[in-house]
């Protein structure tokens, strides 16, 4: 019973650190980020200010949340929404076998190509 009370206590403090070390290293790159872009989403242009900047999150267009250079160049602005979508489709395009390095191949099909044909009948 000891050893699951000092195994839970462990994983607790393991967690505390982690979430203290992400926020700093959040902290850091957010406020550049905030200080270097307008405070607009990059996908759906929502501006922001003060009272709802929070809701202004820092995506990482490699998804490498350690590449943070100090130009910004690896850094936009989205909106929470924005960024949910823009995570949710790189993972979706990951478990499809897809990796950050492959291109989506453009879409080919066209629904009119033989349009004209179709109407004479």
């Amino acid at each position: 019973m000891a050893s699951k009370i000092s195994n839970t206590s462990k994983h607790d403090r393991i967690l505390a650190e982690q979430r203290i070390y992400n926020s700093q290293r959040a902290a850091g790159y957010r406020e550049q980020a905030l200080k270097l872009y307008p405070w607009v989403c990059g996908r759906c242009a929502r501006e922001f200010s003060r009272p709802n900047l929070r809701e202004l999150e820092v995506h990482h267009i490699d998804h490498n949340h350690d590449n943070n250079p100090s130009d910004g160049s690896n850094w936009e602005l989205l909106c929470m929404y924005c960024h949910d979508q823009e995570h949710s489709k790189y993972v979706n395009f990951s478990e499809d076998g897809g990796d950050s390095g492959s291109v989506i191949a453009a879409a080919t099909y066209n629904p009119f190509a033989d349009l004209k044909e179709k109407m004479k009948k």
